[in-house]
């Protein structure tokens, strides 16, 4: 095994932790939470995002963030393989799809929420914050789900695709 191989291999287990946790909140998860009433959803999102924000996710979140194009870089030559470009295509899947929607959209609405006191707030409001919450929250998901599985499929790809030069 050589680094380059190693850092593949991360770098797609990274991003095949972080498909399976994505698909999974948006089988699992978000499909129970929206059954929820108002105060519990609000409540339950609250916790969650505050859980979240621990070493083991983060860890594997920026891990994946970084080993992606560090992959890249390691395959790169002066005629860039199949390999190489994959792990570009990976790379910026990931760092705009699921990095970028979540820092520039699921993060300020989760900040948004932790600043909600939900008891001290009247039935109208909390129900105005959950509208407020919830449908913009899920379609970002929607689309980070998406980005992180067509990013697995990338790094994948690279893993199993022959490292020969294109001639373009």
């Amino acid at each position: 095994m050589t680094l380059p191989n190693i850092t593949l291999l991360f770098a797609a287990f990274a991003t095949a932790l972080m498909a399976g946790l994505f698909y999974a909140y948006s089988c699992s998860v978000n499909p129970g939470l929206g059954k929820l009433a108002d105060t519990g959803y609000l409540a339950a999102m609250q916790s969650i995002n505050r859980a979240i924000l621990n070493p083991a996710f983060l860890g594997v979140f920026m891990g994946a963030l970084l080993l992606l194009p560090l992959s890249a870089y390691f395959q790169y030559t002066p005629v860039p393989s199949l390999r190489f470009w994959l792990l570009v295509g990976a790379a910026v899947v990931y760092a705009v799809g699921l990095f970028g929607v979540t820092m520039f959209g699921n993060v300020p609405l989760n900040n948004m929420l932790d600043g909600f006191v939900i008891e001290q707030a009247s039935t109208a409001d909390i129900a105005a914050m959950r509208k407020a919450f919830e449908g913009p929250w899920n379609r970002l998901h929607a689309i980070r789900t998406v980005a992180v599985a067509v990013s697995l499929l990338l790094a994948l790809a690279a893993c199993i695709v022959q490292q020969e030069k294109l001639n373009v």
